[in-house]
């Protein structure tokens, strides 16, 4: 079903869109040409024949929607255009740094048309459209989405954590409330035209995060010795520096969106703030996961979000690492027993590496199956 109200325009568009109208007619309004009409009425044709002309037709539409013609572009938004038009226009012409403006002045924008320009933004336009501070309050979905984009400055992404807690907005992605606390602690820098060192240092460890590959079903940040001491391995000290001068915002962002080499470094940093930020980043993978259960060093909190997660705990090796790990509070890894096989269970119960509760539950366990 076409997303264009076709009974809003024209009688020139409703001829062209006929299913029996003459083909080198629609090739025509395919190419962006319909005489008669005003440029948002040739782009409404246009879409309407992207999304359900006939074959050559709809290719010919979407190749020209690929490449506008300036001149249509230009005149069609210079007014006002039906949504379907606008959404067309969000993915095709979303960061000309132009256009982009004109967009976000649209009466017809809604917040899905708003989250996907944050999503697709470049530097340059998640800049536009965080200066629009009050349509980011009406449609503030699209904080998160500028936020979780890492193309968007790290000065911008604090100013948006700025802005929603002085509205007292309260957003529902996992990073929000964390950066919410490190931003009220620290000094938020003016707008700037060019680039700062905040913004240069994110940008710049997040290449050499990127450079640093781990692949965490083998292979970890840290060798641990025979007490479960970790120590930071040579090839990723150069990395754990960079980490080091960042703020508390820029390693709650980095944990969020880094990759997994990042992660595991961040997942151990001394600020709870940041360790949390890793361990509840939508890009933990059930490799790092386990990882994490695992680790000796990491805090009480990290473990708890871990075992507390129940997409993490279907995991049956994440199960085991918790409740193995000494650092695991009681109360969680004595929930996840029950949930063992029973070779791991009569293993638990002759262990003297984990902490007598559990060994005496598994104890306990094992009596209650006979």
């Amino acid at each position: 079903m076409s997303s264009i109200q076709v009974e809003l325009l024209p009688p020139q568009a409703a001829r062209v869109l006929k299913a029996d109208a003459p083909l080198p007619m629609k090739l025509l309004a395919a190419r962006g040409v319909v005489p008669g009409l005003a440029p948002g009425e040739a782009l409404a044709v246009l879409v309407a024949l992207s999304e359900e002309g006939p074959g050559e037709v709809r290719t010919q539409a979407l190749a020209t929607l690929g490449a506008l013609p300036r001149p249509l572009l230009e005149g069609a938004v210079a007014g006002d255009l039906q949504p379907g038009v606008l959404a067309a226009l969000v993915n095709a012409v979303g960061n000309d740094l132009e256009i982009l403006p004109r967009l976000l002045r649209m009466a017809s924008i809604t917040e899905e048309m708003l989250c996907r320009l944050a999503e697709l933004a470049t530097e340059a336009a998640g800049e536009i459209i965080a200066t629009n501070e009050s349509l980011l309050l009406r449609f503030h979905g699209a904080i998160e989405k500028l936020y979780m984009n890492k193309r968007v400055r790290m000065s911008t992404a604090d100013r948006l954590i700025e802005l929603a807690v002085r509205n007292k907005l309260d957003l529902d992605f996992p990073a929000f409330r964390l950066a919410a606390q490190a931003i009220a602690n620290e000094l938020i820098p003016e707008p700037t035209e060019e680039p700062t060192f905040d913004d240069e240092l994110f940008l710049v460890t997040d290449v050499m995060a990127e450079s640093l590959t781990l692949d965490p079903t083998v292979e970890d940040v840290v060798d641990v010795d025979d007490e479960g001491a970790e120590e930071i391995k040579e090839k990723f000290k150069p990395l754990a520096q960079q980490i080091a001068d960042m703020t508390i915002s820029q390693k709650i962002r980095t944990a969020t969106l880094g990759n997994a080499t990042a992660r595991m470094l961040l997942v151990r940093d001394t600020n709870r703030l940041v360790a949390e930020a890793a361990v509840k980043s939508p890009r933990l993978t059930e490799s790092e996961a386990a990882q994490i259960a695992a680790s000796r060093a990491v805090s009480d909190d990290v473990l708890r979000v871990v075992a507390t997660n129940r997409d993490l705990t279907r995991s049956y090796q994440v199960k085991l690492n918790l409740i193995m790990n000494p650092r695991t509070p009681f109360t969680f890894s004595s929930r996840l027993l029950p949930h063992l096989r029973d070779n791991d269970i009569r293993n638990l119960a002759r262990s003297k590496n984990v902490p007598g509760a559990i060994v005496r539950a598994a104890k306990q366990q094992m009596s209650r199956k006979g």
